[in-house]
C-alpha cells in the first residue's frame, strides 16, 4: 500500500534540509549560551530552548534530552500505524531507555504481533503497564465503555485503561521527562504544542513534532522499517479494536476513524488540571 500523504502537503525543505528531519545531525551541541543548564532543579528555560532547537533535527533533540535528563528520561510508544520511527530514532542514541507500553487489553491481535516484531528487532527495554482493573472486571461493573457512544464513557474509559497505568509508570520508573513521538498535525491540541513542554510535573519532549507524514514515509523506507500490519487495510492510525477503523473518502481527518470521531486525546498527553481533565479527549498514546 502506497502511504498516503494525508498531512499538510509541506515538503521535508520546511524543516530548512533538502532531507526529512532526523536523517543527520546539526552541530547545536558546540553552542556556547546552553540555557538547558538547571534541569535538575526544575529551572529550564523553556522559551530559549525551544527557540534553540526550533529547526533542529529530531536526532539533535533526542540526544539533548540524553544528556539533560540522563536515567530520568523515558519514551512511550502505542505500537501504533508508525511507531518504528520514534522507536528506531531514540534506540540508535539511547539503546537501553524505558520503553513504557500502556497495554489496555483491548488491542488487536496483530498490534501484539507488531509489538513482538519491534521489541525483538530494536532490543527494546520494554516496561509494559495495564490497568489495575481487569477488562472482564470493567465491563462487569461499567459495561462496555466504548457501546455508550458519549464522550463521559469514553473519558471514562481512557481514565481507568491508558491514563492510570502511565501515570503509575511514569512514578515507578521515576520519569523527569517523557520522549514522546506526537506529531502537530495530528490535532487540535497538539498544534499548540513546543518541542519541549512541561506536562504536570515532567518535561515532554517532542522530537518528530514538525514532521509530515512524507517525512515519516521517508524515515521508515530508508532503514527499512515496517509500518503496523493495519496500515494495509486502510488504517492511518489504530488503538483498541473496538473503537479503531479504517480512514474513508468521508472522513475529514484520519482522527474521525477513533472513537466515532467525538474525541481526539486520550488525556495521555493532557496536562492533568482538573479544568483539562475535563476535556480527556482521545485518539492515539
Amino acid at each position: 500500500m502506497v502511504m498516503p500523504f494525508t498531512d499538510s502537503p509541506l515538503s521535508s525543505s520546511t524543516h530548512g534540509r533538502g532531507e526529512p528531519d532526523g536523517l543527520h545531525t546539526t552541530s547545536i551541541a558546540n553552542t556556547q549560551e546552553q540555557p538547558w543548564t538547571g534541569a535538575e532543579n526544575g529551572s529550564l528555560d523553556l522559551t530559549a530552548i525551544n527557540q534553540q532547537f526550533d529547526q533542529a533535527a529530531a536526532v539533535d533533540v533526542v540526544a539533548w534530552a540524553a544528556d539533560t535528563f540522563a536515567e530520568g528520561l523515558v519514551m512511550s510508544t502505542s505500537f501504533g500505524i508508525q511507531a518504528a520511527v520514534m522507536l528506531h530514532l531514540v534506540t540508535q542514541v539511547i539503546p537501553n531507555i524505558p520503553v513504557i507500553w500502556v497495554d489496555t487489553g483491548y488491542l488487536p491481535a496483530q498490534t501484539y504481533l507488531f509489538a513482538e516484531e519491534l521489541t525483538e528487532r530494536l532490543g527494546l527495554n520494554l516496561k509494559v503497564y495495564q490497568s489495575t482493573i481487569s477488562p472482564a472486571r470493567m465491563e462487569a461493573l461499567y459495561g462496555k465503555l466504548w457501546e455508550f457512544n458519549n464522550v463521559k464513557a469514553f473519558n471514562q474509559y481512557d481514565q481507568m485503561r491508558k491514563v492510570e497505568p502511565m501515570q503509575r509508570a511514569l512514578q515507578e520508573l521515576k520519569a523527569t521527562a517523557w520522549l514522546a513521538g506526537l506529531r502537530s498535525k495530528q490535532t487540535h491540541y497538539r498544534q499548540s504544542l513546543h518541542r519541549i513542554n512541561i506536562q504536570g510535573d515532567r518535561y515532554k519532549v517532542l522530537p518528530i513534532l514538525r514532521w509530515n507524514s512524507k517525512d515519516i514515509y521517508e524515515y521508515l523506507q530508508a532503514r527499512d522499517l515496517p509500518y503496523h500490519p493495519f496500515f494495509d487495510l486502510g488504517y492511518t492510525t489504530v488503538g483498541d479494536w473496538h473503537s479503531s477503523r479504517p480512514l474513508t473518502a468521508e472522513d475529514e481527518s484520519d482522527r474521525a476513524t477513533r472513537f466515532q470521531g467525538l474525541k481526539e486525546e486520550c488525556g495521555l498527553h493532557l496536562p492533568q488540571t482538573p479544568e483539562e481533565s475535563q476535556s480527556l479527549d482521545s485518539s492515539s498514546l
